[in-house]
């Protein structure tokens, strides 16, 4: 963080606060019910992504690149609950609204590399239908294991760097006035509003990440599916083309999921209510995590299958387990 500080010369004074305080909620009637029913969320994304990511691991016939995908999926979004959640509920539950200045930041890292990570595990599951049914003959060689795991450590690689550079253009603010983020988290946007020095870097950095991290994996899922469609179109049957749409059909209920909500509020951001604002960011945060695993469990034929697999050898296995008892 020291680069983008002495960039900038070694005789400015940055005026930084020993903590943030976290505002959000507040004065928003039988709020505890919320928090409630996010306890609820949090329990169903963890065991959700948990059984999804088990299912892969134990059955062998998805270890396919697509499923590494999917794992990578539930497996962001397990880590970007756990990022959020507990915190969220420690701040607004038992209230601790403060959050230290260093430990305010971190947070904020974590949270916007898992939530861009959701974003860019979309795009690699677009890919991933993309070439399965318009190269369908060449797909075992296009979309092999190295590739996934390259391209997965390519979005890692590339959100770690932008969030750190967000994260690191924070440092160079002062915050001589107030130190009430009105977010339910360490929220980039609002922290550097605070700002009583210039902040035009961050507003031309926050504007690139939004480009970066939700317009351009959307702008490359629609572009795959119209082309998708286009081949589809050119299918000879109905039935043809009904089986191939099916594949898709999970991975475009999570691409609805993530970016319908979230688009919707920022373009709506000034036409509502504060406390609105933050209610619909906060759902939009918990609950693809939340629906992720539930969407592919019961979308997804494969899975359904391991699933059923899975039970099938457990009831069988105790009923042996019974008869050796009795015995």
């Amino acid at each position: 963080m020291d680069f983008f500080n002495s960039a900038l010369g070694k005789n400015i004074t940055f005026v930084r606060p020993a903590y943030f305080v976290i505002s959000g909620f507040s004065g928003i009637l039988n709020i505890k019910y919320y928090y409630v029913f996010l306890c609820f969320v949090y329990i169903v994304s963890v065991l959700g992504n948990t059984v999804v990511m088990a299912v892969i691991c134990l059955d062998h016939n998805l270890r396919t690149a697509k499923y590494i995908a999917v794992f990578h999926l539930a497996f962001v979004d397990l880590i970007g609950s756990s990022a959020l959640m507990p915190k969220l509920l420690d701040i607004f539950l038992f209230n601790h609204r403060y959050i230290p200045y260093n430990d305010c930041l971190t947070f904020l890292f974590f949270c916007y590399t898992c939530l861009s990570m959701q974003s860019f595990n979309l795009v690699a599951l677009s890919y991933d239908r993309l070439i399965a049914i318009i190269f369908p003959l060449h797909y075992q060689v296009k979309v092999t294991h190295r590739f996934m795991l390259s391209l997965i450590a390519f979005f890692w690689a590339f959100v770690i760097t932008v969030a750190l550079i967000a994260v690191g253009l924070l440092t160079r603010l002062s915050f001589c006035e107030s130190v009430v983020i009105n977010s339910y988290f360490c929220d980039h946007g609002q922290i550097y509003r605070l700002a009583c020095n210039d902040n035009t870097p961050n507003i031309i950095i926050s504007g690139v990440l939004i480009a970066l991290i939700l317009w351009l994996p959307l702008a490359f899922i629609v572009l795959s599916y119209v082309c998708i469609g286009y081949a589809l179109s050119k299918v000879a049957t109905v039935q043809e083309r009904h089986k191939a749409f099916k594949t898709c059909t999970a991975h475009l209920s999570l691409v609805a999921i993530y970016f319908i909500p979230i688009l919707t509020t920022f373009s709506m951001a000034s036409k509502i209510h504060p406390n609105a604002r933050i209610i619909n960011l906060s759902l939009t945060s918990v609950f693809p995590p939340m629906l992720n695993p539930i969407i592919y469990v019961l979308q997804t034929q494969e899975i359904k299958v391991s699933v059923k697999k899975i039970l099938k050898l457990r009831k069988e296995s105790k009923v042996k387990v019974k008869k050796v008892i009795i015995k």
